[in-house]
């Protein structure tokens, strides 16, 4: 396989991840499980870019803002365009991280951590407070790849096409 076709076959994987899991966020909650059967939950919030056609006639638009409806891309979902960056909040328990997710590259950026408390009680590792800011920035990966993983286990299955069915309905509704 050359270079810009892999780059156009991971692009297309990365928007269709990204639009199911906008899609799924909103339909089941957002729920995923990770093989150890931690529980934790993924919401698209505050921003979401769309892009379509090709070379000069690239045209993207970019919905933002608290709480956004995100009405604009869902319209340019409608009309053929695609999810290339999305803003997602992902929680387990009291934790939460918010990161953006980039279709092109896989890339998670701006990411927010859960606080980590930078006050050192007496006799305490200086070290403990970066190591658990690690430790956040790791779990969040995690989580990113069990979602990931779960997309790829239903697109390469035969449910892939029953659920292409909900994702327009959701699309139209």
């Amino acid at each position: 396989m050359d270079l810009d076709h892999a780059q156009t076959v991971s692009l297309m994987l990365g928007q269709e991840f990204l639009t199911w899991l906008w899609f799924a966020s909103e339909t089941s909650s957002g729920l995923f499980r990770t093989r150890d059967g931690e529980a934790f939950s993924v919401t698209v919030e505050q921003k979401v870019s769309v892009q379509g056609g090709e070379g000069e006639a690239k045209e993207t638009a970019v919905c933002s803002g608290p709480m956004a409806e995100l009405r604009e891309a869902r319209m340019g979902l409608a009309t053929g365009k695609k999810v290339n960056k999305v803003k997602v909040r992902i929680e387990k328990d009291e934790a939460a991280w918010q990161v953006l997710l980039d279709a092109s590259t896989f890339t998670l950026q701006g990411l927010k951590t859960p606080k980590v408390d930078t006050k050192l009680e007496e006799g305490e590792d200086p070290d403990a407070r970066i190591l658990e800011k690690v430790y956040l920035t790791e779990k969040c990966m995690a989580y990113v790849d069990t979602a990931y993983a779960r997309f790829l286990d239903l697109r390469f299955s035969p449910q892939w096409k029953e659920e292409t069915t909900r994702l327009r309905r959701w699309l139209e509704g």
